[in-house]
């Protein structure tokens, strides 16, 4: 019971840190010596605002930016929550509660890698066409299948003695 506890908190951990990473760094999208995130694009000297990034053109990377930190949030409150319940429910009673407010924070991360590898081409420039997903992309959609089956295991875990 305690191994799968130790996973069960490993796997939520990990989720959380990876989603703060993809959340927070410059590596969305991959360009030579430019590198774009949900806010901003850089190159080796400089940083600037995403052009049109605040008008209705851009709604989808607002959704995106939306979607993630929500994911972000609902995590991190998972945990709490997950905490809480410990110490709280019966013995033989499931996490529920935590399994569904994990499970909320997938479908965000789901719906927001989605959006951004469908429409990322409509807000880039011609010096950004020819490119590649970075590493905060990748690490976002690692997260998913993390978040997915820490999700699923609160659903299946029981608090026996």
């Amino acid at each position: 019971m305690l191994i799968i506890l130790a996973f069960i908190i490993l796997f939520h951990v990990i989720s959380a840190i990876l989603l703060f990473i993809a959340t927070l760094h410059n590596a969305w999208w991959v360009s030579g010596n430019v590198y774009t995130d949900l806010w901003y694009s850089c190159n080796d000297s400089s940083c600037y605002p995403i052009e049109n990034s605040h008008s209705t053109t851009a709604g989808y990377l607002q959704a995106v930016q939306a979607t993630m930190i929500l994911a972000t949030i609902l995590c991190c409150v998972g945990f709490f929550v997950f905490i809480l319940q410990l110490f709280r429910l019966k013995q033989g009673e499931r996490f529920v509660f935590t399994a569904v407010i994990q499970l909320m924070s997938c479908l965000c991360i789901m719906i927001a890698g989605s959006i951004y590898a469908a429409q990322h081409e409509s807000f880039q420039n011609a010096d950004f066409k020819d490119g590649t997903f970075g590493y905060s992309f990748v690490l976002a959609w690692i997260s998913f299948p993390v978040s997915l089956f820490g999700g699923l295991m609160y659903f299946m875990l029981r608090k026996r003695k």
